[in-house]
Order: C-alpha cells, then sequence, then structure tokens
C-alpha cells in the first residue's frame, strides 16, 4: 500500500459554501474493490472553505484497479455544516510514465486529460477520473457517484439523494409573473444564481474604469449640436464607430436589415399589404428597369412590417412611428430601401417617402423607421427572447432535472448568471427611472407592452427553429436572397448545435425504454407546457405530448433552440451593438436612435423638419447618451475573448469559471461520451 492516489476538492462559490463539517470519500473500482475510508482533512489548515482548492493524497490496496464509484458522505459537526462541492478530481499517481513532449509523434492511443491547474510539467503520468458534483452535500445521505456523475434518473443507485435535491431546488426555485402576460420569471433569486465574486469584481472593476473615462469626457465636454461634435468624443475615448462615415448611405440602411442586430424582420414582398399605399408611380425609376408587378413576380421586393409597436404607450415628448419600409433587390444584390410609411393606416396624413423626397427628407423618414425598430430590438429580440423567455427554462430545469441528468449537463453552462443577469437587469434598467424609462421612446410602459404582444406570438415551432422561421419569412433560399449573413451563419451554427445535441441524446437514450422511463424529463416537459397561472413556464408548441413526452427528435431539437438562444441570438445582437452596426445607438446618429426627443406633427410633412438632419439636438438628452454609450461598450466586451485552456465537460460548472460554453460547438462530435470538451476560464 502507498499513497498513490490524489484527490484534488473544489468547494462552489456560492455564499456559504465552505464547510466545518467532516466529510469522508470511499473510492472503489471496476471490480468492486474499495479503498479504506478517508477523511478530508489537514492538521492545523482551514480546508475545504468557499472558493477553495484543496489536495489530498490517499491509500489504495495494491490489487485496486481503475476508480469507476466515489462514495460521498459529510457530518453535520461544526458551526457551518453546510458544503457545496464542485468537483472531486482523482489522480492515480501509480502510472510511472512521463508525459509526452509537446512536439512528440507518440501515437499512443489513450487519452489523458491535462490542464496546467491540475499538473506541472515535470510530474508523472497520471490517469484522472473525474467527479463533477455541482451540488449541497447533505449529512443524511450517502452520495454514489460513477465517473462523470451522469446518470438517467431510472439508473441512479441514489435514488433518496437525487429526489431530495430536487426537493430543495422546487423549494428555491419558484415561478412568478411580474405582470399580465409577462412570462415566467424567478421569484427571489436563490443564493446558488448569485454572481460569484470573482465575477462581481472584475465587473466592477471594468464599470468603474469606463465610468471614469466616460465622466470625464462628460464634465471636460459642453452640449454638443452636431455629430462633428459628437465625433471628436468618440475620437477622444472608446474610438469612433466604423459606421460614422456610411450612417447616411441607403446601401447601408439596407444592409443593417441583414445583418445588423435586428436581422429577423425583413421577410419576402409577395404582395403590397392593403394598409401600406405604395404603387407603380411611387416607385417608378428605384427598380431599376422593372414595374412594381414585375418585382413582385420575380420576388426583389422585400418588406419589414413594425406593425406591432401601433399604438405603443410612448413618451410624452416623442413620436414612436409603426412603420413599413419596402427593399428592392437591386441588380448589383444590394438591398437598397425604396418606400417607407410611418404608420399602418394609410392616408393624406401618413404619406410614403420616397428616395425620391428632397435628401433630408428621406433621411428623416429613415430615422423614424430605425427608431421604431431599435424598440423592437430591445423589446424583443434581445430582452424578451433570449433572456426573459429562457428564464423560466432555466426555473424549470433546475426544478426538474437533476444535476446528474445527462440534459442537465448539457444545458447548465448556458443558463450561468442568467438569473442573476436578469434580476439584475430588471431592477437597474427596466424600472422607474432607469435607463428604458430614461432612454427610449417606448419608455418603460411601452417596452412592458411590447414584450405582451411579443411572448403572446411566441410559437416554439415557429421562432424555435431557425429554419422554419426563415421559411415563414421567405428569406431562407440564397437563390431569394443571396446576402443575408445573418442566414448564411445561423443556419449551419444551428446544424452544428443539433449535430453534437443529437450526438449526446442518442448516447444516452440507446433504446426507446430508457426515453419513456425517464420520469425527471417528462416532469421538465409538462412543466414548461404548463400555463403560468398554474406555476409553469407556458411554452406553446412544445415538441412531445403528455403521454409519451418527447421522442429522440423532440429532446434534439428543443435543447439546440436553447443553445442557440443563448449562444447563436444572443452574440449576434448584443456583441455588434457600438462597433459595428448603429441601429440601437442613440448617441451616435440620426439614423439609430432609441430615443428621438422629438414628435412629428401628423399634419404636416417631414420636409418642414429637414434642418433636424443636420443637427442632433432632437436627440437623447447628453446625460443620458452617456448611460448608452457605456452600457453599449460593456456589452460589446464579450467580443474580445481570450484563449482559455481545453478542459474535460465534467468540470464545466465550476461556479467561479468564465465559461463560453459555445466552443463546444467547434469540436467534432465526441466519440467516447461524455467526455465533451469545452472552454474555460481556469
Amino acid at each position: 500500500m502507498g499513497k498513490s492516489l490524489q484527490l484534488i476538492v473544489k468547494t462552489g462559490d456560492q455564499e456559504g459554501a465552505g464547510t466545518d463539517a467532516n466529510v469522508y470519500v470511499v473510492l472503489e473500482d471496476e471490480k468492486g474493490v474499495c479503498s479504506s475510508r478517508v477523511k478530508l482533512d489537514k492538521i492545523f489548515y482551514n480546508d475545504l472553505e468557499r472558493c477553495k482548492k484543496d489536495t489530498y493524497s490517499m491509500d489504495c490496496p495494491e490489487n485496486f484497479g481503475k476508480v469507476s464509484v466515489m462514495r460521498l458522505t459529510r457530518d453535520d459537526r461544526g458551526i457551518a455544516d453546510d458544503w457545496f462541492c464542485d468537483y472531486i478530481h482523482v489522480e492515480d499517481r501509480r502510472v510511472n510514465k512521463k508525459w509526452p513532449s509537446k512536439n512528440s509523434n507518440s501515437k499512443s492511443t489513450k487519452t489523458y486529460y491535462h490542464s496546467p491547474s491540475l499538473y506541472d510539467t515535470a510530474s508523472e503520468q497520471r490517469d484522472t477520473y473525474f467527479f463533477p458534483i455541482h451540488r449541497w452535500v447533505e449529512h443524511s445521505h450517502e452520495y454514489v457517484f460513477r465517473e462523470f456523475a451522469t446518470c438517467l434518473p431510472q439508473d441512479d443507485p441514489c435514488i433518496e439523494p437525487r429526489k431530495s435535491d430536487l426537493e430543495a431546488k422546487r423549494r428555491s426555485y419558484n415561478y412568478t409573473v411580474h405582470a399580465p402576460g409577462m412570462v415566467a420569471q424567478i421569484e427571489n433569486l436563490p443564493s446558488d444564481e448569485k454572481f460569484s465574486e470573482e465575477y462581481y469584481w472584475t465587473f466592477a472593476t471594468e464599470k468603474l474604469n469606463l465610468l471614469a473615462k466616460t465622466k470625464l469626457i462628460e464634465w471636460t465636454t459642453s452640449k454638443w449640436k452636431t455629430l462633428d461634435d459628437l465625433r471628436k468624443v468618440y475620437n477622444q475615448s472608446l474610438g469612433e464607430p466604423k459606421c460614422m462615415s456610411v450612417w447616411q448611405e441607403d446601401w447601408w440602411f439596407g444592409l443593417q436589415r441583414l445583418q445588423g442586430v435586428n436581422p429577423n424582420v425583413i421577410a419576402a414582398c409577395k404582395k403590397i399589404p392593403e394598409k401600406f399605399a405604395v404603387t407603380e408611380e411611387t416607385v417608378s425609376g428605384l427598380l431599376d428597369d422593372m414595374t412594381l408587378s414585375e418585382a413582385l413576380e420575380k420576388n426583389k421586393l422585400f418588406i419589414c412590417d413594425l406593425e406591432i409597436t401601433d399604438g405603443l404607450p410612448h413618451k410624452d415628448n416623442a413620436e414612436l412611428a409603426s412603420p413599413f419600409a419596402l427593399f428592392y433587390l437591386n441588380k448589383e444584390e444590394k438591398l437598397m430601401p425604396v418606400a417607407i410609411q410611418l404608420k399602418q393606416e394609410g392616408g393624406h396624413d401618413n404619406p410614403v417617402y420616397t428616395p425620391k423626397d428632397p435628401p433630408n427628407t428621406w433621411l428623416v423618414a429613415k430615422m423614424f423607421y430605425n427608431n421604431a425598430e431599435a424598440q423592437h430590438h430591445q423589446a424583443l429580440t434581445h430582452l424578451g427572447y433570449t433572456h426573459l423567455l429562457m428564464e423560466g427554462v432555466v426555473i424549470c430545469t433546475h426544478r426538474n432535472l437533476s444535476p446528474s441528468h445527462p440534459l442537465f449537463k448539457l444545458m447548465a453552462p448556458h443558463f450561468l448568471f442568467l438569473l442573476a443577469i436578469n434580476t439584475r437587469g430588471l431592477e437597474k434598467l427596466v424600472s422607474p427611472g432607469g435607463w428604458v424609462d430614461c432612454c427610449m421612446t417606448q419608455g418603460l410602459d411601452g417596452i412592458f407592452e411590447h414584450m405582451k404582444r411579443g411572448f403572446d406570438r411566441w410559437s416554439f415551432e415557429r421562432e424555435g427553429q431557425v429554419e422554419k422561421e426563415l421559411e415563414a419569412r421567405g428569406v431562407l433560399d440564397k437563390e431569394i436572397l443571396p446576402y443575408y449573413p445573418y442566414r448564411d451563419d445561423a443556419v449551419p451554427l444551428y446544424h452544428a448545435i443539433k449535430k453534437y445535441v443529437s450526438t449526446v441524446v442518442r448516447h444516452h437514450y440507446d433504446s426507446p425504454d430508457k426515453l419513456t422511463g425517464d420520469y425527471e424529463l417528462k416532469w421538465w416537459r409538462e412543466e414548461l407546457v404548463k400555463p403560468r397561472d398554474q406555476s409553469g413556464v407556458g411554452l406553446k408548441d412544445i415538441p412531445g405530448n403528455a403521454e409519451e413526452g418527447h421522442a429522440h427528435c423532440d429532446v434534439t431539437t428543443h435543447i439546440s433552440h436553447v443553445f442557440r438562444s443563448q449562444n447563436a441570438v444572443e452574440p449576434t445582437i448584443e456583441l455588434k451593438r457600438l462597433e459595428f452596426n448603429n441601429l440601437s445607438l442613440p448617441c451616435i446618429t440620426p439614423t439609430s436612435s432609441l430615443y428621438l426627443h422629438f414628435s412629428f406633427p401628423p399634419f404636416i410633412p417631414l420636409s418642414s423638419f429637414v434642418r433636424l438632419a443636420t443637427t442632433i439636438s432632437f436627440l437623447l438628452p447628453f446625460t443620458p447618451s452617456f448611460i448608452y454609450l457605456f452600457l453599449a461598450y460593456v456589452g460589446s466586451l464579450g467580443q474580445q475573448l481570450p484563449n482559455f485552456p481545453a478542459l474535460p465537460f465534467s468540470s464545466f460548472l465550476s461556479s467561479s469559471s468564465s465559461l463560453y460554453p459555445l466552443s463546444l460547438l467547434f469540436c467534432s462530435p465526441p466519440t467516447t461520451l461524455p467526455t465533451y470538451y469545452i472552454y474555460r476560464r481556469e
């Protein structure tokens, strides 16, 4: 016998995660041979403290084989006996071989997992076994974990602790609906969901640095009167956005619909809506050598219809359009705007504007269109559909799927801090006197009404599947719309996600009986579709049915949407807001304003207000501009991703880590499951 095994134990970063209790571990090999019972304790050392990593050595019998099972228990001694364990790694030091060098041509078929945090370069070669715990360890249970701690509920040898964990989760993760028509959200933020200390202080430090920079500009700059004044502010601070030199161009206005922060509105135009007063005469000379009817027949026209903003509450000193915009795909395959109507009902007080109008009249029309689309971007594309809608899914997952469930492990990295972000965002930004109330035309009442309308229309059958959503808008076919970066990125990314998820799902559900016998999965689906007034999420058109639950394809489709929502949609509409696209930046250009500090009279043509296009006096007031400038910059920081060491998927849930789980999509589907790789910050 000898000290041939080493345990690396990581305590979580949750509040109260550290323990004074006695913790014991027993290891078991593939043949059932057990090690002695080891107490995780060091003399004269306060171990198992919050966010700390501790190392322990232990003996094993001479005939002990590969580690297969870990038995974990604790008592209730000490003042603070609660303990949240992130993971336990077991290193087997009995393999006496050196690590191959980076330039080695060795073709060994054995896989070893290596990270600078676990090994030093001069160490011996070791087998390492991973036990991701990721839960509060109760004193009343003996926990039995197989390597990777992943199994379906019907196969779990520790069924009572598993049920007890879920019961505790259901007491902590409760639904609430803040207003009629809104989505299910968390009633009280559980302590496990709060920002880690590392995350909080990293963000707080960056916030202070940026506030100091923007405050200095605010104190040393007089109120700007022209865009040149604003350009100087950018050049002296965060750098000039790339769109500053092209924001007035029609081709740029069209490009925003295809690769901007709100690319999911544009649709193929098969027929001019009755409410949109466009005629042959209106667009004469704007369609190359085609007539309106010919352009419609040849699929050259596209439309954006923001009727969802019609009648929304808005700020008293502002006007919110509910516009139509018509675009023509010209011979150069550029999408060019040819007509804009700012309200839904046509009439003498609601003209159709075209590029044939005076330049500044046309510019102001584009400005009011973009203002309306900016409201849609923030209310639905960003906040509603990627943050708030997913909040109910997160709550439901915690309430019904054990941390040992393979589908929980698959989805959990994509839920990191989502509840905390939403809770803080609603408190600080979407609240009376908050950013939305100060900086958006629709204001607080408007954004909530906007979201209610959007949630009522959302269906998994359409919005939950990217190809069906694109097909419904008539823009899936590249022959019809050749250049559409949103589609061209979203579709292959969705297929990569779906392929990956399908591989995992079919591995764990390798027979129909396993799928039908998974009662946690059935609970999960039932609560997803249960009405919100009955403590459910209230999602519509979720795959599967109440009797049989999910099929393989249903599970794959549903989880793929979770991945896409958090990793494909969110970066698309969040990370480009400052540097590339000017749609949602009120402090950059008139055609991008979230808040036009001006109301257009219904019976006076926009040509009476052409002077506005050369000034920014009617844009967002001075101080709120800096608020948005700061928020947009912080939101864009996610573009600057560092390189992270690769670690096995079994260690992906460390709450003190900043995760980028999308990186798993760039790995080939795993051949040996369930050792999936992702990247994380160590």
